[in-house]
């Protein structure tokens, strides 16, 4: 006659099994859910708070075997879920309708790749399982739309909201798709960041996880009314190893700390070359620089990016890496930056308005 399998016993063997992208075992996290004993038959879920589709298999697979290792067990199901919550901001900052989480992506200066990488951790987080906006924040040199591959107009049933256009299953609105390719926004500041304004809330986002603003350069009125304005879960600091875009994402990354918006991480542009030919690898840019920024200001390095050229031509084309190459060493390295910036997200209270400081902007007479 076999031992009678007993919850405490099954989840002491589930404990085993250690989570790879938060470093703990899905017990002590109580991410275990409904689980039933029936005899030698054994199901349960486990409720992840960050979307990890390419996860899922590897996953369901290591606690199959933790619980196959318990003796009596016969047969494991297990349903792999994902649940991901709002969190509140700043004080005085109401959450936007239908979107839990918004994310900044900055930089300090121009060149470093921002772009690029708020659009393809956008589509990482959609291959993961989110549901997923870009709302491209740069009102004097959209690119969103390029990169997206989306060409025409928004579309409006009562002449005061749009709707966002979409690809690859994200959401995206950009001045790009109101404005001709070829007209210059020549704004003042006050006109632009109106604009973003109306575009943030006046477009009717559709139940997302994660909005990713792609943030204009530096830290000028467009950064500031974000800060002021928007809900803002974190920001991501997209850098070179380079020493002078170092400094001004160090610029960038202390606006965000004064303004209460916590950082999410480092993200390194342009690490290394490695030649296509011959393999060679080089950092033209310098060596870790990201790393070192982000030990330095005690900060997560969420990872590093090559110096390569299908990364820009597949951006250009509208079809950005992690779409164009979806299994590529490069997809993965995004996939797994996005994790840790939803991973980062999970883990934080569901409400630290209280950690925010009150924000305001004085005129000078």
């Amino acid at each position: 006659m076999s031992t009678p399998v007993t919850e405490s016993a099954l989840l002491e063997a589930l404990k085993s099994v250690v989570d790879a992208d938060t470093g703990k075992d899905f017990v002590s996290t109580r991410a275990i859910k409904g689980l039933r004993i029936e005899g030698g038959d054994v199901a349960f879920g486990v409720e992840l708070g960050y979307p990890a589709r390419s996860r899922h298999a590897a996953l369901r697979k290591a606690l199959i075997a933790a619980a196959r290792g318990l003796p009596g067990v016969d047969n494991v199901s297990v349903e792999i879920t994902t649940h991901i919550v709002s969190h509140a901001v700043q004080r005085g900052v109401a959450l936007l309708p239908q979107v839990k989480n918004v994310i900044a992506i900055a930089s300090g200066k121009g060149g470093v790749g921002k772009s690029t990488t708020a659009v393809n951790l956008a589509l990482a987080l959609a291959a993961e399982g989110a549901s997923v906006g870009i709302l491209d924040a740069d009102i004097y040199g959209p690119s969103q739309p390029t990169m997206m591959g989306i060409t025409g107009r928004p579309e409006s049933a009562d002449g005061k909201t749009m709707e966002p256009l979409e690809n690859y299953g994200v959401q995206v609105m950009s001045i790009g798709f109101l404005v001709d390719d070829d007209q210059a926004m020549i704004w003042r500041g006050p006109m632009a960041t109106q604009a973003l304004d109306q575009l943030l809330r006046q477009t009717n986002w559709r139940a997302l996880d994660y909005l990713l603003v792609d943030m204009p350069p530096g830290t000028g009125d467009i950064a500031l009314t974000l800060s002021q304005r928007v809900p803002l879960t974190g920001a991501v600091i997209v850098t070179t190893p380079q020493d002078i875009a170092l400094l001004d994402a160090k610029k960038g990354l202390k606006m965000f700390e004064k303004v209460g918006v916590p950082i999410l991480g480092i993200v390194e542009n342009m690490a290394v070359y490695r030649c296509p030919s011959c393999g060679h690898s080089e950092h033209i840019f310098g060596a870790e620089g990201g790393s070192r920024m982000a030990a330095e200001y005690g900060v997560d390095y969420l990872g590093g990016l090559p110096l390569t050229l299908s990364i820009r031509e597949q951006a250009d084309a509208g079809r950005p890496s992690v779409v164009s190459d979806p299994e590529s060493e490069i997809a993965a390295t995004y996939k797994a930056v996005a994790r840790r910036i939803a991973v980062k997200i999970a883990l934080k209270a569901k409400d630290y308005t209280s950690k925010f400081p009150t924000i305001s902007v004085s005129k000078d007479t």
